[in-house]
């Protein structure tokens, strides 16, 4: 990935899966820093939750969003340690959702131990927002925006993530989700699929959440980040840290624009990313959206160690 423009991602919830960082923290002291610190911060071994799970323990977001957090900076710093990163900075910073925290601590607008704290504030507000309000989300595959909104429209379900062409997440009550899934796969949808999740996230339904991360967001320092980080919610840049210290509350319960997001860090002259984390999200829905688009994963210590390679 040599002498391109790249921009790092970081994934949010749904990549996650038990055993995810075992080896960074055998592998590399900067991993194994960044989880003893964490365990600290949190106040719980969260490295029992990303090496032992269980799967439905992380399936519970209050545990999984700082778990994936972690994660994920550990594959950052793991890199770090072992010279395996383009020499180049990044010229733009996203995260998916939760990622975007991680997104933002990798720019350096936040520290790593308050992002964290932040982290498991909004996943202990999430979970409680959901307990009031239940919910359900699902993945509709094949049919455009356009199509997906009116669907909503009809059924009362509402957009969560405009991740790809094609691949568009909605949430809402469980009964509205399972008349949209009916409705769409009648207009010619290839899927539907109900996604493994605890809540309506990044809906109406997530309203109650905000206040308390309001707070929180207000009691942390934020500073201007090393580069321009893209908003999951108006897929634009923020270079200043009041921006961002907003975008943190008002993501909760808007849509992720991610297709938006890459097209618009490609319009700027992006021709490679790099995701941290378990899992291949975020590269495999770069592909879809550009396929010129040259694609790494750091998500385990072999590709932490690799070095300047992509696929």
């Amino acid at each position: 990935m040599a002498d391109q423009r790249l921009a790092w991602l970081f994934p949010g919830q749904g990549a996650q899966f038990t055993g995810m960082g075992r080896d960074l923290f055998e592998g590399s002291s900067a991993a194994r820093r960044v989880y003893e610190t964490a365990d600290d911060v949190l106040g719980y071994a969260v490295t029992n939750d990303c090496f032992e799970g269980p799967e439905a323990h992380l399936q519970q977001t209050e545990f999984a969003q700082p778990a994936l957090y972690v994660t994920s900076f550990a594959c950052l710093e793991a890199a770090r340690e072992f010279n395996s990163l383009p020499e180049q900075p990044p010229a733009f910073f996203a995260g998916h959702s939760l990622g975007e925290y991680t997104a933002l601590a990798a720019a350096g607008a936040v520290g790593f131990e308050d992002g964290l704290r932040l982290v498991q504030e909004r996943g202990r507000l999430m979970q409680q927002a959901a307990a009031q309000q239940p919910g359900a989300m699902a993945a509709l595959l094949g049919l455009d925006e356009a199509a997906v909104h009116a669907i909503c429209e009809e059924t009362g379900a509402e957009l969560c993530n405009l991740n790809a062409p094609g691949q568009i997440v909605i949430g809402g009550g469980s009964d509205a989700i399972e008349a949209a899934v009916a409705l769409a796969l009648e207009r010619g949808a290839r899927r539907g699929v109900m996604l493994k999740v605890s809540g309506a996230f990044h809906t109406s339904h997530m309203a109650p959440a905000t206040e308390g991360m309001a707070r929180a967001v207000a009691n942390t320092t934020f500073r201007d980040p090393q580069a321009p980080v893209i908003a999951n919610t108006s897929a634009e840049p923020i270079t200043n840290a009041a921006e961002l210290a907003g975008e943190l509350v008002q993501q909760l319960d808007h849509a992720v624009h991610w297709q938006r997001s890459m097209e618009y860090m490609v319009a700027q002259g992006v021709t490679g990313v790099i995701e941290f984390g378990p899992g291949r999200v975020l590269t495999g829905l770069a592909k879809r959206i550009e396929r010129s688009l040259t694609v790494r994963n750091v998500g385990d210590l072999a590709s932490a160690q690799a070095g300047d390679a992509g696929d």
